[in-house]
């Protein structure tokens, strides 16, 4: 299955789908050493966003949040992509400046956590 979306952040990736239906802080909700979603009650709390396609609604907190997801990548602990239904100020600045592939206006529901995806420019091809 393919889904086309608008390019927040250009590039290509692939990878395991790690999937929220809830919104995602990167700033105190995610361990900015291993990438462990520490966020209390969060459905994927425990889970390492680490190397994984990670989609999830939108963003959400503080501005810093952008920043928190530049030093994910520093330590080799960020997302191999994103996939946003609206991808917000907050995470767009910071898939840019972390150079992490960001598309959105994608219809979330369609993809599974597990599901093997790839993404190629504004394509996004579950395998």
């Amino acid at each position: 299955m393919q889904l086309k979306g608008r390019v927040i952040r250009a590039g290509k990736a692939n990878g395991k789908a790690l999937v929220s239906k809830e919104p995602i802080s990167f700033f105190g909700c995610i361990d900015p050493d291993s990438g462990i979603v520490t966020e209390r009650g969060h459905e994927l709390e425990g889970e390492s966003i680490k190397d994984k396609i990670l989609i999830f609604p939108y963003g959400k907190g503080s501005t810093v949040g952008s920043y928190a997801l530049y030093r994910l990548k520093k330590n080799s602990a960020a997302p191999g992509a994103i996939i946003n239904e609206e991808c917000e100020p907050i995470v767009a600045v910071g898939a840019i400046i972390s150079d992490i592939p960001c598309i959105d206006r994608i219809d979330i529901k369609k993809i599974k956590t597990g599901d093997e995806i790839e993404i190629d420019g504004n394509m996004v091809r579950i395998i």
